[in-house]
């Protein structure tokens, strides 16, 4: 009896081992969703978009991109923060919910690290400083002289943390006086820049430019201690300057806590796959995004740095959580 009894034990235990094992190697097994904390027309959801594609060839399963935007990011991160942890559901995100929030906000109901598996890192972008046609100002020197003889009467709009965080630097290196008026992504700052309703916005470059390029608002610098590869001909704010600056946003992708490490291997092997292609390339490119690729222990490490990092930059700009 007893050995009948171990028997039956034992084949239990190797049907369940060989049942898991199927089922990690059967992911995915059904379509991905490719969770995105802002709006459709952010770089962020182009970043899903345009690595969706290729992923999607590259796992045979269709990938379905989500936006859920607004509360800088939280709505999306605690969305995929409590989705089953099986690789079916994917945070593409940026600092804003993995570095800023941390910083920005009161009360943030997800950690950062421990809510979800790192998978891996997926680029960089430059922020570009533009400005309303109506503001009389052509470069940096120029709009910060305007600014300070005009102080409390000009707006700036953000749609995302790092939008904020960039204003919210000028302000504080250049000592103006300029208020916020927070949106819900920032395409939609740039609807209301170009309609005059706020004066300047600091948004990711392949928000700005277009806009730049038709004329339709002054492109004055951007964000980083570099030029711009996808605009040469815009300065940095240190040349403007308004030295000291800098400041990049970047994007990555998580999965929830327990999701097995043999599936975040496969999803990083896909997306570094995507990132690296040359046709994916030259697509993220002309986004306005700079491909850039990690291991999940890399990013996880990354992320530690850049919380700590950003708490450092909204403690120089004196902001209070929200």
């Amino acid at each position: 009896m007893r050995t009948s009894i171990l028997r039956m034990l034992a084949a239990g235990a190797l049907a369940i081992g060989l049942t898991g094992t199927a089922s990690a190697q059967e992911f995915p097994s059904r379509s991905l969703k490719f969770v995105v904390p802002f709006a459709a027309g952010s770089a962020t959801d182009a970043v899903a978009r345009i690595l969706g594609e290729h992923v999607s060839k590259n796992l045979g399963k269709p990938v379905v991109i989500e936006n859920l935007a607004g509360a800088s990011g939280v709505i999306a991160a605690q969305n995929v923060a409590r989705a089953e942890p099986d690789g079916h559901t994917v945070l593409i995100t940026t600092n804003t919910t993995h570095g800023a929030n941390q910083s920005l906000l009161k009360h943030v109901p997800y950690d950062a690290i421990n809510s979800f598996e790192a998978v891996g890192k997926l680029g960089t972008i430059t922020l570009a400083l533009a400005t309303n046609p109506a503001v009389p100002a052509k470069t940096v020197q120029e709009f910060v002289a305007y600014a300070k003889a005009n102080p409390g009467k000009l707006t700036f709009g953000a749609g995302s943390s790092s939008s904020r965080i960039a204003g919210e630097m000028l302000k504080s290196l250049a000592g103006l006086d300029i208020t916020y008026v927070p949106y819900r992504s920032n395409p939609q700052a740039i609807t209301d820049l170009l309609g005059g309703q706020i004066n300047i916005v600091f948004a990711d470059i392949s928000t700005t430019l277009p806009q730049i390029k038709a004329g339709a608002v002054n492109g004055l610098a951007v964000s980083t201690a570099r030029r711009s590869v996808l605009a040469p001909d815009l300065p940095t704010m240190a040349e403007g300057g308004v030295k000291g600056y800098d400041l990049a946003a970047w994007f990555a992708a998580f999965v929830p806590a327990r999701t097995p490490r043999s599936t975040v291997d496969t999803l990083n092997r896909a997306l570094t796959a995507a990132v690296n292609d040359p046709a994916t390339k030259e697509r993220l490119l002309a986004a306005g995004v700079e491909p850039e690729t990690s291991t999940p222990d890399e990013l996880k490490a990354f992320v530690g740095t850049e919380i700590a990092k950003w708490a450092e930059i909204v403690k120089a700009a004196g902001i209070q959580p929200e």
